[in-house]
């Protein structure tokens, strides 16, 4: 069987290939499924998925060409330094966290000897520089670009502040055996109140592509992958930006075995926006203690246990041993309810720490509402994804629960359309995206059961 594209989702324990047609009849085929293989050869585990894929479509497959969205070896691991913690370090940190980095490492103003030493124990992957508004200050961030280059770490090291500072950041790296991980790109907050995170973001997806093939285990994905390569939250990112594009605004929850994250593309309310100056119309949130596999232990620490067994009629001790078999895969209907209120937990968490609250303040002329932080009350559409979400039953509850029992979060109505990604393959169709737009956005909305709406203008 010919097959115009897999995209390849490689996690740190598991390695999906998603296989699609793109052309006369575009289609989401079916995936195969096998164990990630980084610690010896990722293309081992990719072969395993394929032979899967085949078992399921009962033929060989060939393939035209093959994708991939990766948080194996670590994902995106990256460190942030700014002038002013609430500008240059949050756009940079947006930036990141929007091109589906894990951020090791944030700091502001002048980098001390500390800050060094973390961020040659931490070795991330890309190191950002940032700081000062065009013509702004460009002395902080020069002379800290200056300290990390002389750590001669021999990782890429972008700078993204005040482009004053081109020529002599060049001149500084151009006898320098760091020459070649210097990259400049426009400043991600040239002005007060602008964040201009896409340049930014782009750039960070080519630098992920060419250096993940240094990650243990991934020297030889080229040999079988020969299209892009993301971070999978970053491929997240795009395909929710592609959404918005038909549906308007929007919100994607994804609850994963390690990480739950909350993509949000939005802007607030006329009357918040004064409140609400600088921020992002795209937004992801990572949230790397609540998961319901890998950081399982964490959130069921914060479980009212007492609660839990009187609605499931179980003693401690059947607690205690359902915590003991707990699989990533629920089988028993116990299981099932232990796995949804661990995944009903990560939401709620979750969704505290992305969304932004209306805060009660007394003033000399009264009681006032101020609103604080990230107002997604204008979103009129949220996509549930991954595993939990989509295959346990009627999880839209869960955001409609959130919503009424959090009247003063910046929530939008109990009334908001929820969607699953029913075929699970948003990151795969974010990085297909980068090829294939029109096709991932049909691919997408079938997913969603919305089909009919491709081309359509956004509500």
């Amino acid at each position: 069987m010919k097959i115009d594209a897999l995209v390849a989702e490689i996690g740190s324990t598991t390695t999906v290939v998603n296989a699609f047609a793109l052309h006369e009849n575009i289609r989401f085929l079916g995936r195969g499924v096998a164990n990630t293989s980084v610690r010896t050869d990722v293309n081992i585990g990719l072969k395993e998925a394929v032979k899967d894929l085949e078992q399921l479509l009962k033929t060989p497959v060939e393939w035209k060409e093959m994708f991939a969205a990766s948080s194996a070896a670590g994902g995106l691991r990256m460190s942030v330094s700014g002038l002013v913690h609430e500008m240059t370090v949050r756009a940079s940190k947006e930036a990141a966290l929007n091109a589906g980095a894990n951020i090791d490492l944030i700091s502001s103003g002048h980098l001390e000897w500390d800050d060094l030493e973390q961020l040659k124990a931490q070795s991330p992957n890309i190191i950002l520089v940032a700081g000062g508004t065009d013509h702004g200050d460009k002395t902080t961030a020069y002379e800290n670009i200056k300290k990390i280059e002389a750590l001669s770490m021999n990782v890429p090291i972008v700078y993204a502040g005040n482009i004053e500072n081109h020529y002599r950041v060049r001149k500084l790296f151009e006898n320098s055996s760091q020459k070649p991980y210097l990259h400049i790109t426009e400043n991600v907050y040239p002005r007060v109140d602008y964040m201009n995170i896409h340049p930014l973001r782009r750039l960070i997806y080519k630098l992920f592509e060419a250096n993940i093939t240094k990650a243990k285990g991934m020297q030889s994905i080229k040999a079988m992958v020969n299209e892009s390569i993301m971070p999978t939250p970053g491929s997240v990112m795009e395909a929710s930006m592609l959404l918005h594009e038909v549906l308007g605004n929007l919100m994607v929850i994804d609850v994963g075995g390690a990480t739950t994250d909350i993509h949000s593309i939005t802007v607030p309310r006329e009357e918040y926006e004064a409140h609400l100056e600088g921020e992002p119309k795209e937004k992801r949130t990572v949230e790397g203690d609540l998961g319901v596999f890998i950081n399982a232990e964490n959130v069921w620490n914060s479980i009212n246990e007492e609660a839990f067994l009187k609605a499931q009629s179980i003693d401690y001790k059947m607690f205690e041993t359902l915590k003991d078999s707990y699989t990533y895969i629920p089988t028993t209907p116990l299981q099932k309810s232990f796995v949804r209120e661990l995944t009903r937990t990560c939401v709620f968490k979750a969704l505290d720490r992305h969304v932004g609250d209306l805060k009660k303040v007394y003033t000399s002329s009264g009681r006032k509402v101020i609103p604080e932080g990230r107002d997604v009350s204008r979103v009129q559409h949220i996509v549930l994804t991954g595993g939990a979400l989509i295959n346990l039953e009627d999880t839209e509850s869960i955001v409609r629960d959130y919503i009424r029992k959090r009247p003063n979060k910046m929530m939008p109505e109990t009334s908001v359309k929820i969607y699953k990604d029913h075929d699970y393959i948003l990151a795969a169709t974010g990085v297909l995206s980068l090829k294939y737009k029109e096709a991932s956005k049909q691919l997408m909305l079938h997913s969603l059961r919305l089909e009919g709406l491709n081309g359509l203008s956004k509500d």
